[in-house]
């Protein structure tokens, strides 16, 4: 599978399973809602305090596995790249940006901004540099 096929699938799924590496080398995973940027990076939101914020922060090394909602036998992509966070304030745009393409539009985008900021939210944005699976079987 080619970069673009893997950002098309992402694009339109957005449920997946990302994996960083803890300190003592073991493997984090962790349940996230990805999406694509209009730079073609994967977005994920997340909190400041996380344990994946913390791995990627040490180890921007990170594996992403994204598959349908009927999970079983109907499709998944996995994504191997580098991380970079983006913490508020700067932040705040993208997040929204995340929303939008993962959930529609927000009731009351102020609250929106105060919740992110509250939660001390981060956006994470994943260069792909491999995409799969490569054969089936």
């Amino acid at each position: 599978m080619d970069i673009a096929e893997a950002l098309k699938f992402l694009s339109q799924h957005h449920r997946g399973v990302l994996a960083t590496r803890r300190q003592s080398g073991g493997i984090q995973l962790s349940p996230v809602s990805p999406a694509v940027d209009d730079a073609g990076r994967v977005i994920i939101t997340s909190r400041e305090t996380a344990y994946k914020i913390k791995n990627l922060r040490r180890d921007p090394r990170a594996a992403l596995c994204v598959f349908t909602e009927a999970f079983h036998g109907s499709g998944w992509v996995q994504i191997d790249g580098r991380a970079e966070i983006l913490s508020l304030p700067e932040a705040m745009e993208p997040l929204v940006d995340w929303h939008r393409r993962v959930k529609g539009e927000h009731r009351d985008w102020d609250e929106y901004r105060r919740t992110m900021e509250s939660q001390r939210r981060v956006l994470l944005r994943i260069v792909i540099e491999r995409a799969g699976p490569d054969q089936k079987g």
